[in-house]
């Protein structure tokens, strides 16, 4: 790795020569700006106002613009002169717990390798040191053109340094923060918490850059003259809550869904949920209710009809064998029925007959009584 900056760490009266390397890298993809109608590269290129010509870079410098405009030049001597011991020195200030350290004031990472074999020892203390206090140590360093601070730990085993900014350069969240009238119900709370529980920890080696990957297939598809394939449709996310509840609920199944958990048991609950949805209930008569029932003119008949009923079934049904066996025995069993049927046709001709005429006789005794 390519040093950066070299100097030392100042613990105490030890100092730890060292050579400072980025520990991060970009991997995004960067875009130069063409001209649309010939796509010829767009330069930049720096001019002095008042010769109106381009310079090189070195003849290029620092300048402090003062409010009114006023440029006052500053070199890089005169930097590097200036009274400050964090010149060339990491000089540690105190040594706190990780929690003290807010990470909206964390900024680039470094690491700080041992410069040359002397500085192998001392570096090691320093590191053993930071690893049984299980603390980090806050530090001041000049770096860039500016004195920045700074927060060493262990990393494997390496120290660390992220440059922190100033609590000065750290914005107030008092015009950030929604309205403090709103108010969350435990409901809402509960199926947070379960959402939270449903996705989960995740391994964060095993996350990527998908947009990097779609722009390099891109890339390369427009490179050797294939046509970009079509991006798949998916739901986009709306700006706008309706139901907060509902959102959530759905927000723990898909991810349950997702993680394939309780997938049987969604099945059979929306099953059971459609089941209930198309049942019918119909309810039974009790015994007391059907034996009170009054009978209905010309409705159901009643039990000793219905025993009349089966026992010419089964005749019937005798008929029909002793049918198949005879012919002849048939017919003359069919004579019979048919007689008999006739008889009983009678019988209830005559008996409606007589009916009938007993109850014109009890309607015409009352209105008798009501002319006398």
């Amino acid at each position: 790795m390519r040093s950066i900056w070299n100097g030392a760490i100042s613990f105490g009266l030890v100092s730890i020569p060292i050579k400072v390397v980025n520990a991060t890298e970009s991997h995004s993809i960067s875009f130069r700006q063409v001209h649309l109608d010939d796509g010829g590269r767009i330069r930049y290129r720096k001019f002095c106002e008042l010769e109106d010509r381009e310079v090189t870079t070195s003849e290029i410098g620092k300048a402090y613009e003062d409010a009114d405009g006023t440029l006052i030049p500053i070199t890089d001597e005169e930097l590097s002169a200036l009274p400050i011991p964090t010149a060339r020195t990491i000089e540690i200030v105190a040594f706190v717990p990780a929690e003290r350290i807010d990470p909206l004031q964390m900024d680039t990472a470094y690491y700080l390798a041992a410069n040359g074999v002397p500085a192998a020892k001392p570096y090691v203390l320093l590191r053993e040191a930071l690893k049984r206090s299980q603390k980090v140590a806050v530090a001041k360093f000049a770096l860039r053109g500016r004195e920045r601070l700074g927060m060493l730990r262990v990393v494997d085993d390496v120290i660390a340094m992220h440059g922190l900014l100033w609590p000065d350069e750290i914005r107030s969240t008092e015009e950030v923060a929604p309205d403090a009238s709103v108010t969350v119900r435990d409901k809402e709370l509960d199926l947070a918490d379960a959402l939270m529980d449903t996705l989960g920890e995740v391994e964060l080696t095993e996350l990527h850059d998908d947009y990097r990957e779609a722009v390099e297939e891109l890339i390369a598809a427009k490179a050797s003259g294939e046509l970009p394939a079509a991006p798949p449709a998916g739901e986009r996310a709306g700006g706008k809550v309706l139901d907060l509840m509902a959102a959530l609920e759905k927000s723990v199944r898909a991810a349950k869904v997702s993680r394939g958990e309780e997938a049987g048991e969604e099945k059979g609950e929306e099953a059971g949920a459609r089941t209930g949805e198309s049942a019918e209930v119909t309810p039974l008569p009790s015994r007391r209710s059907a034996r009170t029932a009054p009978k209905e003119v010309g409705g159901k008949k009643s039990t000793s009809t219905a025993r009349k009923t089966a026992a010419k079934k089964t005749t019937a049904k005798s008929t029909a064998k002793s049918t198949a066996k005879s012919p002849g025995q048939a017919a003359g069993k069919a004579t019979a029925t048919k007689s008999t049927a006739k008889k009983t046709a009678a019988k209830k001709t005559t008996a409606k007959k007589a009916t009938g005429k007993k109850t014109a006789a009890k309607k015409a005794t009352p209105r008798g009584r009501a002319s006398a």
